[in-house]
């Protein structure tokens, strides 16, 4: 049996809806982060569900990357950049579970509900306490900056074999079957 070329539709339909939701992440994370005005309220009330929303979809997405066949890298790729490209998915899904569990840890930490909606509220899942608290806001904000450089990483490395290798690395992911 051959090796597929492309990624499965889902497995595209996903990654592209999770990259667009990642994006939008860090910019309202950085906005929050940059504001101290009422806006702040209202881009944590956008970012919490989205966050919940990425932990929902990165678990769907890790069943079909595990599920079904994926595209192999090129044979003439040097090793190291194989094992930067692996190491380097492996490190995006770990940060898309991580930071929406460090950062309801964090919301149940400080005492607050997280609402997904009026009515709809998950349960906390750490106790309240102020240094908790601190500590996890920390490591989501230093963990959110990670994020942003692996996916500058991965966007640089995507551009690179559909630019200047020419190699169906990026194609696989941009096309199904032709």
């Amino acid at each position: 049996m051959n090796a597929p070329r492309h990624f499965t539709a889902l497995a595209r339909l996903l990654h592209w809806l999770m990259a667009l939701m990642i994006i939008a992440m860090l910019f309202i994370g950085a906005g929050m982060v940059a504001s101290v005005s009422e806006r702040h309220e209202w881009l944590l009330q956008l970012h919490k569900p989205l966050g919940i929303a990425i932990l929902l979809l990165v678990m769907v997405r890790l069943v079909v990357r595990f599920t079904t066949r994926t595209p192999p890298l090129p044979a003439d790729l040097p090793g190291w950049q194989a094992l930067a490209a692996k190491a380097s998915h492996v490190l995006l899904y770990a940060l898309m579970l991580i930071l929406p569990l460090l950062g309801w840890s964090m919301i149940s930490a400080a005492g607050d509900p997280v609402m997904l909606s009026e009515s709809l509220r998950l349960p906390s899942i750490l106790p309240a306490d102020a240094q908790t608290f601190a500590l996890l806001r920390k490591a989501h904000g230093y963990l959110a900056y990670l994020l942003f450089l692996t996916v500058l990483v991965h966007l640089a490395a995507a551009l690179f074999h559909g630019w200047v290798r020419r190699d169906e690395v990026l194609d696989s992911m941009l096309r199904g079957k032709s």
